[in-house]
């Protein structure tokens, strides 16, 4: 129940930021999906820096363990296809459709209710996509430190340097 409770206020937190950062407007996600505005990626992409600097610190304090879940190729690209044309077609990802029907645009519910048919659907095909799609260029629990044989600390720096170069190329450029 207290994972619940911690989920619950994250998850609370993260769209109180998503909706501070203006990252649930409709405009925001087109013009990140024709490149003219990276409010969007560099919201996602300061989250991913920051989690990544928070989840690697746990674990070398020994407050969390890393689980790692398999590299597989077939169902990441046939997933992002899916998660790109339904971005595409209803102009929200799934974390910002139900943020923008919480501040009240019903449009958002296409993806919703797509959503919920996309993991019906999932489920329904899952015995024979672990045979067939499921199979496709599967890595195993991979890592990039581990397959470059490097200090996990070094990957997290140089991600972050590259995180800055490319906000400051976004700003020099105006997006």
């Amino acid at each position: 129940m207290k994972m619940l409770i911690y989920g619950l206020l994250t998850g609370i937190a993260f769209g109180f930021l998503l909706q501070k950062g203006r990252v649930l407007r409709y405009d925001k996600q087109l013009g990140a999906l024709l490149f003219k505005d990276m409010t969007i990626i560099k919201f996602m992409l300061s989250s991913v820096l920051v989690g990544m600097v928070g989840v690697y610190l746990l674990v070398d304090l020994e407050l969390a363990k890393l689980s790692l879940k398999a590299t597989v190729l077939g169902g990441n690209i046939v997933g992002g296809l899916i998660f790109g044309i339904g971005w595409g077609l209803l102009g929200y990802c799934p974390g910002t459709s139900a943020g923008a029907l919480a501040e009240g645009r019903w449009d958002a519910l296409w993806g919703i209710f797509g959503m919920l048919a996309g993991a019906a659907l999932f489920a329904e095909t899952f015995p024979f996509m672990k045979k067939t799609v499921l199979t496709w260029g599967d890595f195993g629990k991979i890592s990039l430190p581990g397959v470059l044989g490097v200090n996990h600390w070094i990957i997290i720096i140089i991600a972050i340097l590259g995180g800055l170069a490319l906000f400051r190329f976004f700003e020099k450029k105006g997006l």
